[in-house]
Formats: structure tokens, sequence, C-alpha cells
């Protein structure tokens, strides 16, 4: 056994339901099986260097928001333990090393088409819509924010939910018509819940959580919170005392990649250029700064 990188990580004897940009999803019946790998995308394209360590990263910050927001809204987690997850497999198909830390063992759910996104200050394609109509998924803001300005209250901006290419921003009153009132509303309300916990922790310890996406999946009835969560990969944290409205500031995600990507010249049509060894080492540091500081 070893916690290099196995040359495939594909689990064989275990039918692959999907591969993600991060992360791939094997199918167990009424049961997932979840593996974080070390891919990084930017721009909607893989790159063809992984950050070492990423994908145990993600999985640990998704492991405890989860446990820190159970009371606010069930989850679908089942177990993350190695030794429980490989009891769960089928007979003859083991994990190589390299597994242990990366997986959550989950329970199946009908996934609601639709990324939940909550925005407590103006950034990213939220500012782009801002710049452009004064306006972010439907609800008319105050004139005259910045970037990174902080919103009046936190809003819910829903998105269609796209395995490849873009995400689109769409309005409360489009949701409604796409998945129902009813589970518009909750949808909403549940995000917000998430949100607010979250900020408050992350508050505590001299953090800001700008914006975050959730997906939500019924189980048996019951709206759940499944896949990543929190994580630097779907959020965008700041670090307080580094914010002010007119710049949007350094945080934890995968903008400092961006940036060099933008200075490099690439076209941002695939395939990506591979990552020179310091923009790897301090993807890393950022993720690892994440992690210690939010579970802290």
């Amino acid at each position: 056994m070893t916690a290099e990188a196995p040359a495939s990580v594909d689990i064989a004897g275990l039918p692959l339901l999907r591969r993600g940009k991060v992360r791939d999803v094997y199918d167990l019946g009424d049961k997932l099986l979840i593996v974080a790998s070390d891919r990084l995308s930017a721009f909607d394209v893989i790159l063809p260097t992984p950050i070492p360590g990423k994908g145990k990263i993600l999985t640990a910050a998704a492991l405890f928001w989860f446990d820190l927001t159970k009371d606010v809204v069930a989850n679908h987690l089942v177990t993350a333990d190695f030794a429980a997850i490989q009891q769960a497999l089928p007979k003859g198909v083991t994990l190589d090393s390299w597994f242990d830390g990366r997986m959550m063992l989950v329970r199946k759910a009908k996934r609601v088409d639709v990324e939940c996104v909550a925005r407590a200050y103006l950034a990213g394609s939220g500012l782009k819509e801002y710049n452009a109509s004064g306006m972010v998924g439907g609800h008319r803001l105050p004139k005259g924010l910045l970037a990174a300005s902080k919103l009046p209250e936190p809003i819910f901006t829903p998105a269609t939910k796209a395995d490849e290419g873009h995400d689109e921003n769409i309005t409360r009153e489009q949701l409604a018509l796409q998945v129902g009132g009813e589970l518009s509303s909750r949808l909403e309300k549940l995000t917000l819940s998430v949100f607010k916990r979250a900020a408050e922790h992350l508050d505590a310890r001299g953090l800001i959580l700008a914006d975050t996406k959730f997906e939500f999946g019924d189980i048996d009835g019951e709206l759940r919170l499944i896949d990543e969560i929190l994580t630097p990969d779907s959020s965008r944290v700041w670090v307080k005392s580094e914010w002010t409205p007119g710049r949007t500031p350094d945080g934890f995600d995968k903008q400092f990649v961006r940036d060099w990507l933008e200075k490099s010249g690439w076209n941002k049509v695939a395939p990506g250029p591979e990552l020179p060894a310091d923009v790897v080492a301090g993807t890393l540091a950022r993720y690892n700064e994440f992690l210690m500081k939010v579970t802290k």
C-alpha cells in the first residue's frame, strides 16, 4: 500500500457513476461513494497539474461543515471512516491507502438540479451582473456598490446546475417555475439558514464568508444537503482585516491560480497549461490555511 496517487484512481469492481471536475462518484446501489481527487479546474477546464493532498483537504472541510450544520438541515453522509467504507464495499474490492481521507459514503438522493447560492458580499458573477444591471439574481441592490461591498443582507441567488461548462444565474421566480413554489421557498430558507450558521462560525475566527453554493437532494421525502459544502472550491472566504470595499481581497479559493492563468497567455481552451511548482505550492498552502483557520 502507498499513499502516493495510484496510476489510475478508478476502483476496480465498482461502477463509476460520473466523473466530475474534482470528484468521482461510484454507485453502490442505495448508496454512493464519493472520492475527492487532487484535480484542479479553472475556467471550466481541468488542469493537467494536480494539487497533492487537495482531495483530503476538501473532504476534511466538508465533513467538518456537515457536522456543524446537521442541526440546521440533515445531510447525506453515512461515514467517512476508511475501514467502515472498505467493509461496505462488495467482496473482493480493495482500496489503496491513497483513498484514505478522500472518501465519503453517502445515501443516494434525488438531486435538485440547481445550485443554491447565497451571497453576502459583491464578487464574481454577482459583481458582473450588478455592474451590468444593478441587480443580482433578481434582487435590486443599492446604487454605488463596489467590488467586495457588503450587501444589506445575505441574498439567495440560484443558478442552473451544469456538470460541464458554466452555471447560469437565474431569479427566484425562474427557480419557482422550474421546481415549484414550495420547493423553491424551502431551498431559499435552508440555504440562508446554513449560510448564517457558517458565516457566524467564520466571523468568530476573523473570516468573512462572501458567498457559497449548496446542493440539495431528496432522501425518503426529506430535503438534505448533498455533495460538498463550504470548501475552498465552492466558497469565497476572506480575512476580515484585509477587507475593504473596492478591492476583492485575496482568499483561500482558486483565485490564486486564476490570476496566474490570466497572466500566462492561455486562451482558456482545453488543454490547460502545466502549473509551475510555486503556483502548486501556493495553492496548496492556501487550502491548508483555510482548513486550519476554519476548524480551529
